[in-house]
């Protein structure tokens, strides 16, 4: 008779990961950064993968850094994984001609950019909520290491539209993801994230 963990395991699909896609983790991963994640692939290769956790707040925001942005709306700060994690990355849906020097992701959603630029941005009045997200750090694989951790069932590869990559905002992020994807997935979403206190 199957156990518990066996029937609410992610189980490894044929979606292989690339750069655009994102990865959910399995239910059970207990590890401190990664347990309820959703990582976007910036970047993905025979020599390594590189990813932003896109639902973990940290509490922190643009504005403590920059007294320019002072006045503004509040704009938060994700923990996007713990590699160089002093350092500011950005995901933003602006394009090449707004954000020069931006790295294509899709044909919507772009990796970093000249920051002058996505500063003079905000300062200009423009709404960075929907259109840009900062974050502190980033998640990273070694050569083969990320395919290793799909093929044991450490996260399950699938697409989302990149406006629900730039909303995700907190732990129901990990469960509308799964969500989307249909049955059986549903049973893993509401899956208890400590199921012995239930």
């Amino acid at each position: 008779m199957a156990n518990e963990k066996d029937l609410f395991q992610i189980k490894h699909n044929d979606l292989r990961p690339q750069k655009g896609r994102i990865l959910i983790s399995e239910p059970f991963m207990q590890d401190i950064f990664f347990r309820r994640a959703v990582i976007l692939l910036v970047d993905h290769s025979s020599k390594g993968s590189m990813g932003f956790i896109l639902n973990k707040r940290t509490g922190l925001h643009v504005n403590d850094f920059f007294p320019e942005f002072g006045d503004l709306p509040k704009i938060p700060i994700y923990f996007g994984g713990p590699v160089v994690a002093n350092h500011l990355f950005f995901l933003h849906l602006l394009g090449d001609i707004i954000i020069p020097e931006s790295i294509s992701i899709n044909k919507n959603l772009c990796f970093d950019g000249r920051f002058d630029a996505i500063k003079q941005y905000i300062l200009d009045g423009n709404k960075a909520e929907g259109n840009v997200k900062f974050f502190l750090g980033y998640s990273g694989w070694e050569e083969n290491q990320l395919n290793s951790e799909i093929i044991s069932n450490s996260w399950l590869v699938a697409q989302t539209k990149s406006e629900y990559m730039i909303q995700a905002n907190d732990d129901t992020f990990w469960a509308d993801s799964l969500k989307r994807l249909g049955s059986p997935y549903n049973a893993w979403a509401n899956y208890p994230l400590f199921p012995q206190l239930n």
